[in-house]
């Protein structure tokens, strides 16, 4: 079995270790082929792995990291004193080739930074996006990008976007020649801002993406395409508001007990009918895709949620593994090769 070993940036995040470390366990007892370096105070580490089977330990190594780059940091001056930190540490074992992928809860800002000074974007790519991968309700799943590492995008940089999550839906989600969209505030061609209808206009010229056209909010969990791409700005206030909504709907749902006086056949219409939405709407459940990529460098980097419980960092964990053992760098750098010219 082909070991596969992921950095994790124990100490950062809203949490810390107390969510990190029982994550990072659950992952080992869960896949044997994974091997997970454990970056942070030694101190505040170790005594969370006091009870752990010595079976599990002799996969988990600690490394010493004096300091943390907190989440409300800067995050220029974060990356300017960012030596010895967890997060840079971390991006460094990638880079030294001691671990094949890296996942963070820190400040965002500072991870995109580092991880663009420490690994480099590929070839062709001028910065780096996020990427999640949403489900939808037609069972599938859709490819969103950016979501909050660039506020502000040309139209360039789009259509590198959308080359991106093209390979990222075949690769990942499983779908041949998956439909790409731009996220726009109308479907008309001569809707929404310059750079998204230079996007469009590049993404018509290029043979291997299967460009569809604009496509409006309100279409992000219908399954009207496979790839929906943005700039950071408007992909991480849409997902953000996606995910309060489907959190309010889901903690209605499981507050909504009180029956009162009803006959006993209302309320087994009201369970059975409750348990159906539960059905439907808890795949949607922020806490099981938890983990952006961060896609476009030499390596593969998770960002995780700041404050995600250990369910939600054990699936960023996942993330981390699927994207390294699917080889998701090397074929956004080949199809990049393919596709686009290279950035100057």
């Amino acid at each position: 079995m082909r070991r596969l070993t992921l950095a994790l940036d124990a100490i950062g995040g809203d949490f810390g270790p107390a969510v990190t470390v029982p994550a990072a366990l659950q992952a080992l007892g869960s896949y044997p082929q994974l091997e997970l370096l454990l970056v942070g105070n030694p101190a505040a580490i170790h005594p969370l792995l006091v009870k752990t089977d010595s079976v599990l330990l002799e996969r988990l190594t600690v490394i010493p990291a004096e300091s943390v780059i907190t989440s409300d940091a800067k995050p220029s001056q974060a990356i300017r004193a960012s030596r010895g930190t967890s997060m840079r540490v971390a991006l460094e074992l990638i880079k030294d080739g001691r671990a094949q992928a890296c996942v963070s809860a820190g400040n965002t800002g500072a991870l995109m930074g580092l991880a663009k000074l420490v690994l480099k974007p590929l070839d062709g790519i001028e910065r780096p996006a996020l990427m999640v991968v949403l489900p939808h309700q037609k069972q599938g799943k859709t490819v969103v990008l950016d979501l909050g590492a660039n506020v502000a995008c040309d139209g360039g940089m789009l259509a590198q976007f959308a080359v991106m999550g093209a390979v990222m839906a075949e690769h990942i989600v499983g779908v041949t020649n998956p439909r790409v969209a731009l996220l726009n505030i109308g479907e008309e061609e001569t809707k929404g801002l310059y750079p998204i209808q230079h996007a469009a206009a590049l993404l018509r010229d290029v043979p291997s993406i299967n460009y569809i056209g604009y496509l409006e909010a309100n279409e992000l969990l219908t399954g009207k395409t496979d790839v929906l791409v943005c700039d950071g700005f408007v992909g991480n206030v849409t997902l953000k508001t996606m995910e309060g909504v489907i959190r309010v709907f889901l903690s209605l749902l499981k507050s909504s007990g009180k029956s009162g006086k009803q006959s006993w056949l209302m309320q087994w219409v009201k369970r059975w009918i409750k348990r159906r939405l539960m059905r439907q709407f808890g795949q949607l459940n922020p806490d099981q895709y938890n983990g952006t990529c961060l896609i476009g460098l030499r390596g593969a980097v998770i960002k995780s949620h700041g404050a995600a419980n250990q369910r939600a960092f054990t699936a960023a964990i996942e993330q981390a593994m699927q994207a390294v053992e699917r080889q998701i760098p090397e074929r956004i750098a080949a199809r990049l090769d393919a596709v686009l010219p290279k950035s100057d």
